[in-house]
């Protein structure tokens, strides 16, 4: 069963009486039903009590309809975690720029890893980095990059 810690008030809707969570399962919860639906822009968590007027039990039921996605901030923070050194700023402000595009097309309902975006991003990156001092540092901050995505860095690789 899960819990819910903290919730922003203006997150929080009521509904009353008789009601269909719409949820893919649509679960029906009956006659004396009040229900709290969190919202936000990708997922949407509904919690159902009912209270029986055979007895006082209350029933608690909790349900989540989509996972939570990484932050821009979050995806940034792990690039920044996984590649510690410095990064020149002539490079630093393309790379971020690229990381935030990439995230916001990564992390779209429709996105399918596709490979020719994927040599496009590469060949990219390689024209970018052209003049960076180390090449295995060029590689390293490949490497931090497409997995801060989530994604598989030989994946994008493969295909050159």
């Amino acid at each position: 069963m899960a819990a819910v810690t903290s919730v922003s008030l203006s997150a929080i809707c009521w509904t009353y009486g008789e009601r269909k969570v719409n949820t893919s399962s649509a679960i029906y919860l009956g006659s004396n039903f009040d229900g709290v639906r969190f919202r936000s822009s990708i997922s949407c968590n509904c919690v159902g009590v009912r209270a029986s007027s055979s007895s006082s039990r209350l029933v608690v039921r909790c349900m989540s309809t989509a996972s939570d996605l990484p932050t821009v901030s979050e995806t940034k923070f792990k690039f920044l975690r996984a590649y510690k050194r410095p990064i020149p700023s002539v490079y630093n402000t393309v790379l971020q720029e690229l990381i935030v595009q990439q995230h916001l097309m990564r992390y779209k309902r429709s996105y399918r890893y596709d490979p020719v975006f994927a040599l496009g991003f590469v060949t990219v990156y390689d024209q970018l980095m052209e003049g960076y001092p180390s090449d295995e540092d060029r590689d390293a901050i490949f490497q931090a990059y497409i997995k801060a995505l989530n994604e598989e860095p030989e994946q994008y690789r493969s295909y050159l």
